[in-house]
């Protein structure tokens, strides 16, 4: 690692007391976090603007003014955390406590650890004056884990003019490391799955539940959920996952590379995304719409079988693809109920449309500061299999990049550790990341190589 070392405890205690503020979502109430950032940026000499849909869940808006030889560079972070609600934790989730090189709380990872990143490196830039490429937005948002209405998308909305101009930003979720057959990636995010909510309907006679009870709708609600739970959809390859695919592939051996080639062609990859165990579950959303049966509503007297119960999706759509796809594939998949007394509707309860074009105009600067900083670590194009604020952000014409560098040890699931018990961040990773993007503030303006 080539980067210069800086004291530390300015930045970990920086991230300490963001965690402490807890802005658990819902109800976010990210004001007194706000309110102490916006404190921290005037203090420094930083213009800036605290915008809000809602008086407890405000934003926050500051901008350095370049010298005009780059479009301006959008840094942006979520304030806002999920609930720790039925979480075993090792150390309080609010705590921030400091422990053998990992910094415990909710927000560790997701986000407010790289909101901490962008901001050292903002502040870092002002107190230099360093000569920036073009001016840096650094927007620091509520409300992304539970929709972004009151952050990001009432940013896009009601104050588009802020970002005008923009053609890149900085994002979540990407730039940690990943170890694959001994080669160390840092997956950079260019696009991401769209969210796409789906209800089915299962309607059928009801009667008293004293009676013999078979062809029902409890059983055809069970028929539809063994269907999700046992089949799968069909395999799309999108140009995001391409590029992902046929970057990682390239810097591993010969091998190991051919199979991950031959999951470019969707008729080998259904055979072969189940045999490759881990590594095909991580895979295996990047390649298809997916949905998940998450919320059931049905019957209301435990002595009446229900004429009506409805049952929630989360599906996530591929980058490219609309609703009506995923629910054209869903009505082939789940077919009619086994009884003619029974019958399924399929609704569109919401989708949010992602990312409809791909630049990858920034790409090789962050992949160039990364090899900078770890020659041993290849950087590739990532997509994302959830949604972030990037969707709202994409409406202006913006491409966000997911770049948060974290180099990580090989035992440490990154995936698995956001949102679950026990979030942290490895000290050393949370420097690296706050270097990595203060070294993009210096060249965002240059000519790739």
């Amino acid at each position: 690692m080539s980067f210069s070392v800086t004291p530390a405890p300015p930045l970990v205690q920086l991230l300490q007391n963001l965690i402490r503020f807890d802005t658990t979502n819902p109800p976010g109430n990210e004001a007194a976090c706000v309110s102490y950032l916006n404190q921290l940026l005037i203090q420094a000499g930083c213009q800036t603007q605290v915008l809000a849909r809602a008086d407890l869940r405000p934003n926050l808006v500051s901008r350095l003014t370049g010298q005009g030889q780059a479009p301006p560079l959008l840094l942006y972070g979520h304030l806002d955390v999920v609930t720790t609600a039925g979480q075993q934790w090792e150390q309080p989730p609010f705590s921030a406590r400091l422990l053998d090189g990992y910094l415990w709380g909710r927000g560790a990872l997701d986000m407010k650890g790289g909101v901490a990143m962008m901001l050292w490196a903002f502040l870092r830039a002002k107190s230099e004056g360093l000569q920036l490429p073009g001016d840096v937005i650094l927007a620091l948002v509520g409300d992304e884990e539970a929709g972004g209405q009151y952050g990001a998308g009432f940013l896009v909305e009601q104050h588009p003019h802020l970002f005008q101009g923009v053609r890149y930003a900085i994002g979540e979720f990407g730039g940690f490391s990943t170890t694959l057959a001994g080669r160390r990636f840092y997956p950079i995010m260019v696009s991401e799955k769209q969210t796409c909510r789906v209800q089915i309907t299962v309607r059928g006679p009801g009667g008293h539940g004293s009676l013999a009870g078979r062809n029902h709708t409890m059983a055809a609600l069970a028929q539809v959920l063994h269907r999700l739970d046992q089949h799968r959809l069909p395999v799309h390859v999108t140009d995001p996952a391409r590029l992902m695919l046929q970057e990682i592939s390239r810097n591993l051996p010969w091998a190991k590379g051919l199979v991950l080639r031959q999951l470019l062609n969707p008729a080998v990859a259904r055979v072969m995304l189940p045999r490759l165990g881990a590594l095909g579950r991580t895979l295996d959303p990047l390649l298809r719409h997916n949905v998940n049966a998450t919320v059931v509503r049905g019957g209301e007297q435990v002595n009446v079988l229900p004429s009506q119960i409805d049952l929630t999706l989360d599906g996530r759509l591929l980058p490219g693809f609309g609703p009506d796809d995923l629910l054209a594939e869903l009505r082939h998949l789940l077919g009619r109920p086994g009884a003619a007394s029974t019958s399924i509707e399929m609704s569109l309860l919401r989708h949010v449309p992602g990312p409809s074009r791909l630049d990858m105009g920034l790409f090789s600067t962050l992949a160039r500061i990364l090899r900078q900083a770890d020659p041993e670590g290849v950087p590739v194009p990532m997509l994302l299999p959830a949604a972030t604020d990037a969707r709202y952000f994409a409406r202006l014409g913006i491409q966000t990049y997911g770049f948060l560098p974290m180099p990580l040890e090989p035992g440490f699931n990154f995936l698995r550790t956001i949102h679950g018990a026990n979030e942290r961040i490895p000290v050393a990773a949370l420097d690296f990341g706050a270097q990595a993007i203060y070294q993009l503030l210096k060249s965002f303006g240059q000519a790739p190589e």
